[in-house]
């Protein structure tokens, strides 16, 4: 659903961009709004969701998507936790859907999904892993990677159910906004992938706003 802010860039409290592979990781505190800015189109900003807390608290595809009866998110989407609390909101979306259902790139997948030469290139799980590894004082490790939403990514699922990696639908200037229901870590990972045509073989920088 395509729906606009009411909200300046103009007033935001907090501007930053993110290059394509690059990471972002800080926390959005209880009734804040956070906007995710596509700034030049097809971009895929892999991004994951802890309870500021307690980190063992942390997004929850699975919950989402069934309290929603919708595999794909947009504006008025509770993000819920896996335990049932909602974390955020998806307040205004100007891309009009997002994947949570195929995951992020890693070393590993490329190879299967693309070819072995191509296990050496640098992978989202691979900008998470850094970022929790230069931010220790969160106390997470690899283990608490787990779901993530793939904003602006266009993952249609197929008549028969399966997954399909399609070319975006996301364009120069799209974003999608979220107000914070708790203080909660934020981990984006600006996608680097060459190989996928969400990200139009061209990954390019993401910009990150904060609103009180």
């Amino acid at each position: 659903m395509i729906k606009e802010s009411p909200l300046q860039a103009a007033a935001a409290r907090y501007r930053a961009t993110v290059p394509a592979g690059d990471y972002w990781m800080q926390v959005v505190k209880a009734g804040q709004t956070l906007r995710i800015l596509d700034r030049e189109g097809n971009q895929a900003a892999d991004t994951l969701f802890y309870n500021a807390a307690d980190p063992s608290e942390r997004y929850s595809a699975v919950d989402t998507i069934r309290e929603q009866g919708n595999v794909y998110l947009t504006a008025g989407t509770p993000l819920l936790s896996n335990l049932g609390n909602v974390m955020l909101e998806i307040t205004a979306d100007t891309c009009g859907r997002h994947d949570t259902l195929g995951g992020a790139c890693a070393t590993e997948s490329n190879t299967v999904r693309y070819a072995l030469e191509k296990k050496c290139m640098h992978a989202c799980r691979d900008s998470w892993m850094l970022a929790v590894a230069s931010h220790p004082e969160f106390g997470m490790s690899k283990r608490d990677i787990t779901h993530n939403i793939n904003f602006f990514m266009n993952v249609p699922v197929t008549p028969d159910g399966g997954l399909s990696f399609a070319d975006g639908i996301s364009d120069a200037g799209k974003y999608v906004e979220m107000r914070a229901h708790m203080d909660v870590i934020v981990l984006i990972s600006n996608c680097p992938q060459l190989n996928n045509p969400c990200n139009a073989y061209n990954p390019t920088p993401i910009d990150v706003l904060i609103w009180n």
